[in-house]
């Protein structure tokens, strides 16, 4: 007997989709299932990506290449 703790997706028609390792040969299993109250990304909290905010952008700021280079290039 062996656990594998692995994650699964349930669709809209209750159907399950579960991807095993690749160690788990072909054939005919019992399996017994287990399963939390809730969906997995109900009970994880959100990642919040950082921001800073360093005010209006600069009117005068051109990013124009013909602004940005000289006539060499650079």
């Amino acid at each position: 007997m062996r656990t594998l703790q692995i994650e699964a997706t349930v669709t809209s028609s209750h159907e399950l989709t579960v991807q095993l390792p690749p160690d788990v040969s072909a054939g005919d299993y019992q399996i017994v299932l287990v399963m939390e109250e809730k969906p997995a990304q109900a009970q994880r909290q959100p990642w919040k990506f950082p921001v800073d905010d360093y005010g209006p952008l600069l009117t005068e700021l051109s990013l124009r290449r013909e602004d940005m280079y000289d006539d060499f290039g650079r």
